[in-house]
């Protein structure tokens, strides 16, 4: 099994300052070799919403399988660094990944608050050098491919979406990494033509308002005929049929010449002038047209104005128009792309409407409800014991030591009823009884037979690969078979109904016993 190499913006130097400062002091005090366990986790769901789709580990892999400071980065970190101690960098020179090892949930499944989206062990200073990069390879990706799905399950399965966001993206990787995971996250393309090529993702595309108004008169078609037969001709004699020769006839024409050049993907964008006055009547005139010659019209393209009613009016326009022409135009495409969001769908979805398909950009890409997922890596255990941060606030305390993570089904047609974080020794199997603890709400306590369990934190690294990673599309489909195994309760946009995760209870009690000792410990000072 092979590692891809990483993205380009991936190099050994994409981490914090203090990786280093404090790697430069395990060093100088004899603790950089001391094996580590570190866990990727994240407090609270995006969007005010009950779950995450876990994405980026293939980078992080990529990035631990090519990890190697190279000369020129080692001569940076010299002149950098607070210290001039060569063997520090002689050590730095000898580091990669074959001592790592990372145990991850699979990509695209479903995750919640306090599990590890990665489990990294190694030497302490190696990964500690590897924290910033890793929280980098998994916050965005997850939050893209969470967004993405959030606005999939609005706008309903018989939806297209595509990303448009390239141009408001945050920078070229950012915009491939849009592309990539809004597609892991349901959605079904793009319009970036790198992230279609880099990735296998289809590409979405029409025309803009400037191509439209480009062309002022009939007269600058220069092109008119498809296998021989003249779609202008066959365009003006349906336009005086229906009664629009009062159209935009610049905006005619440009549709006129794109549906020559594009006869098999025409979608007009109507709305530059008046949508219902020019914009679909013209579109409707070049639609009948394509179909008396043999073609098949797409549909049309929205932008601007009261979506909802301008979809309902277009499409029975359009119906009525077909009849009356003796030409089938039924059921068109509707694309709509009016920077759209999570809300807007939802309020489409309350008037009702007509729209087939969605273009959303600058909302999808920037996550702008939430830019950010708040994920942290914390230190569990250090030489086989484990190690634990207070906080006042319960919440915020790590879940120390070396854990797994189950997935239980009290039914195995049902939906699963909850996670349960269990130490490495507790193996929890089909048909064996096991007690459970809630880690905030103490008094929260139940045994369970599970009739099924899934295994969500496999090793996955080991100096090398230890099993094949998903590829982007083996991963979507996965992730869209467990959205649809899941309590649609659990994913609601508005009113999600929790989804639990508990400890085993031999967790539990390690937890609180640690916690109270540090308790009196701050008793006693």
């Amino acid at each position: 099994m092979e590692v891809g190499k990483r993205r380009p913006a991936v190099t050994e130097l994409l981490t914090d300052r203090y990786q280093l400062t404090m790697a430069y002091s395990y060093f100088k005090q004899g603790k950089h070799n001391t094996e580590a366990v570190f866990d990727a986790y994240f407090r609270k769901c995006p969007f005010k919403g009950e779950f995450v789709i876990a994405a980026g580990l293939e980078s992080v892999i990529q990035h631990v399988a090519n990890f190697k400071f190279s000369p020129e980065e080692i001569e940076y970190l010299k002149a950098d660094l607070e210290t001039d101690d060569p063997a520090f960098f002689e050590y730095l020179a000898t580091l990669d990944g074959s001592k790592v090892r990372i145990y991850a949930i699979p990509e695209g499944c479903l995750v919640f608050p306090s599990e590890p989206l990665v489990r990294v062990e190694g030497p302490l200073a190696l990964v500690q050098i590897l924290e910033t990069t890793i929280l980098n390879l998994l916050n965005f990706p997850s939050l893209i491919a969470t967004n993405a799905r959030r606005m999939k399950n609005v706008a309903g399965p018989d939806k297209v979406l595509v990303e448009f966001g390239l141009r408001r993206a945050q920078g070229p990787d950012g915009a491939m990494m849009a592309s990539q995971y809004s597609y892991l996250g349901g959605f079904h393309g793009t319009s970036n033509l790198a992230a279609g090529k880099e990735y296998g993702i289809q590409t979405f595309g029409t025309m803009a308002h400037s191509y439209i108004c480009s062309y002022t008169s009939l007269e600058e078609i220069k092109e008119t005929k498809i296998d021989g037969k003249d779609l202008k001709e066959e365009a003006l004699k349906a336009r005086k049929e229906l009664g629009f020769e009062n159209t935009n006839e610049g905006e005619l024409a440009a549709f006129i010449a794109y549906a020559v050049n594009h006869p098999k993907n025409f979608v007009a964008l109507v709305d530059t002038y008046d949508t219902m006055s020019s914009g679909v009547p013209n579109y409707i005139c070049v639609a009948v047209g394509l179909k008396r010659i043999g073609q098949t019209p797409r549909g049309i393209r929205l932008d601007s104005g009261d979506l909802a009613g301008l979809s309902i009016k277009s499409k029975k326009l359009i119906e009525e128009c077909g009849q009356k022409a003796g030409v089938d135009l039924s059921n068109p495409v509707i694309f709509a792309s009016n920077d759209i969001n999570e809300d807007s769908l939802l309020d489409l979805n309350h008037k009702g409407h007509e729209v087939t398909s969605f273009g959303i950009g600058t909302n999808l890409v920037t996550c702008q409800k939430q830019p950010a997922l708040g994920m942290v890596y914390k230190l569990v255990e250090l030489k086989g014991y484990p190690r634990i941060k207070f906080s006042e606030e319960v919440g915020k305390i790590p879940i120390p030591g070396r854990k797994q993570l189950y997935r239980l089904w009290a039914k195995k047609d049902g939906y699963p009823s909850f996670d349960v974080l269990a130490l490495p020794d507790e193996k929890i199997q089909e048909g064996e009884t096991i007690r459970v603890r809630d880690f905030v709400h103490r008094t929260e306590r139940f045994i369970i037979t599970p009739e099924k369990v899934e295994d969500l934190l496999p090793l996955v690294w080991d100096g090398k690969l230890t099993k094949k990673l998903p590829n982007l599309h083996e991963a979507r489909e996965y992730s869209e078979i467990a959205i649809n195994h899941f309590d649609p309760e659990v994913l609601h946009p508005t009113k999600p109904k929790k989804y639990h995760v508990y400890l085993t209870e031999k967790l539990y009690n390690l937890v609180y016993q640690m916690v109270e000792d540090i308790t009196i410990w701050k008793e006693v000072k």
